[in-house]
């Protein structure tokens, strides 16, 4: 990984000019750097840190064999990939950006460079900086990028501004997660969760361009418009925040009248006293991988970011023949945006339901811990989510190094290690599962009559059988119950 200073005094002269007036316009001007004071800048940072990108290595996910372009219909989009180095290792930072980088190939684009910039707080013009600005405005040129994706949150006039710099599109790492869920939401009520996500992030970063959305049909003829012109008063802009605000309000009562047909399910699996188990976990960690070991249920596994977005449910069964609800949830990650969090919540209040959490982690991953750190960080913003009991299941044991998986059951001694893929300690991770269910309560010896093969049927799925024998007048049954069913089979017995 080496230093890449870019050096064409022209082009950067050039885009240095912008970059005046851009901070110009911002109310703020350009300091000129005193070359005989200091090197450092009250509490900032080195100056020498600050005055160099970082290339970041063995990111280009450019064709290499021709015969692949056989295989995509359209051509993908270029990026380059920026991002700030504020706090912690050098290697997170890096880790990070790699995770950028599968988001953005993930969202269909073909990453061709990456670049990371030491420096404390993000520039409030430019969010890099007017030097570092004019040196990415460079490489985008020299390798013919279409778009900048930058590793963090961008305010409206600070992507303006770097896109004023730069000359090509700027899209910061919220745009990019909204844009995958878009991509992958399937059905009536996930489409709805991610228009509504996408419609509250684009409200307050609408951009006018000229007079086409600033000019207001005014009482009298003014630049050629008369009668015909004269209307409410409001700009182009103005008009379409409100078509924004009204398609919002729209999606959400729909969601809202989707939430019955939820929770309709959930008090059917209550009322049958079902226990529930939620899976959980960062995107990519394996959960829907784990959901068809634990069910056989067949679920779309690939190894791609927010695979699933649509929560599924499926039966499983314990070693002693219980049955619970098993499902799997969408994938966090790392700052996920408070627009999909929201949108979401019907979705993610399955977790808050549930009896008990199977929290997967991937534990061949760079940075395990931060994952865990990430997914409870969501959690956190869930009502009672918090407060389910949770299992850490590390995942992927066969592609982790020997040393990572020891640091982990140090760290989460309770947890549980298993390899979705090869089954590895997928019978540790249900009898786990047994023991941690809700168990039926009641104890009960009755006899159940041949013509309440119902009732039988409820006390083998739900609850824990004791013994049976056939009797003249029944089934002769002792079990564990829960107390609904234990007074519907006392009502039940012969002569009752």
């Amino acid at each position: 990984m080496t230093n890449d200073r870019l050096t064409e005094p022209s082009a950067q002269d050039a885009a240095r000019d912008v970059v005046d007036r851009i901070l110009a316009r911002a109310g703020t001007a350009l300091q000129v750097e005193d070359t005989g004071g200091s090197d450092r800048d009250g509490d900032q940072l080195e100056r020498e840190e600050r005055s160099a990108l970082r290339r970041v290595g063995g990111l280009s996910t450019e064709l290499e064999d021709v015969t692949e372009v056989e295989y995509r219909a359209l051509r993908l989009e270029r990026v380059v990939l920026v991002g700030l180095w504020s706090t912690g290792s050098a290697e997170m930072a890096d880790v990070s950006l790699r995770e950028l980088a599968a988001l953005a190939e993930t969202a269909g684009s073909q990453v061709l460079d990456g670049l990371l910039q030491r420096r404390v707080n993000p520039d409030p013009a430019t969010y890099l900086g007017s030097g570092k600005a004019a040196e990415l405005a460079e490489l985008v040129a020299s390798v013919g990028a279409d778009t900048v994706v930058v590793d963090g949150d961008l305010a409206p006039s600070q992507r303006r501004g770097l896109e004023d710099v730069v000359k090509v599109k700027v899209v910061d790492r919220t745009a990019l997660i909204l844009d995958i869920f878009a991509q992958h939401a399937k059905s009536r009520e996930g489409k709805a969760q991610v228009e509504l996500a996408q419609l509250e992030y684009l409200l307050p970063r609408l951009r006018g361009w000229g007079e086409s959305m600033s000019r207001q049909a005014g009482g009298r003829v003014a630049g050629g418009a008369g009668i015909g012109s004269r209307g409410p008063g409001e700009t182009k802009i103005e008009l379409d925040r409100r078509r924004i605000r009204t398609r919002m309000a729209r999606l959400r009562r729909q969601i809202a009248e989707m939430a019955p047909a939820r929770e309709t399910m959930r008090s059917s699996r209550r009322r049958g006293r079902v226990p529930a188990v939620a899976i959980a976990g960062y995107t990519n960690a394996g959960k829907s991988s784990l959901l068809n070991q634990l069910t056989g249920a067949g679920v779309l596994v690939e190894n791609s970011l927010f695979a699933t977005l649509d929560p599924t449910v499926r039966k499983a069964e314990t070693p002693d023949g219980r049955l619970y609800t098993l499902t799997d949830t969408v994938g966090f990650v790392r700052s996920l945006p408070h627009e999909l969090v929201e949108a979401f919540r019907s979705t993610l209040e399955e977790v808050a339901e549930a009896d008990l959490l199977l929290h997967v982690v991937d534990a061949a991953h760079p940075d395990p811990e931060g994952q865990v750190s990430a997914v409870r960080a969501v959690l956190a913003d869930i009502p009672h989510a918090l407060e389910v009991p949770e299992v850490i299941v590390l995942n992927k044991a066969d592609l982790a190094a020997p040393e990572a998986l020891t640091r982990l059951r140090t760290r989460y001694p309770d947890a549980v290690v298993v390899s979705a893929r090869t089954g590895a300690g997928m019978g540790e991770l249900r009898q786990r599962v047994a023991d941690l269910l809700p168990r039926p309560e009641v104890d009960v010896d009755v006899v159940v009559p041949y013509s309440r093969g119902d009732l039988l049927s409820r006390a083998h799925s739900t609850g824990e059988i004791l013994g049976t024998e056939h009797t003249g007048d029944g089934t002769r049954l002792r079990a564990r119950v829960d107390a609904t069913l234990a007074a519907e089979l006392s009502a039940a017995q012969p002569g009752a």
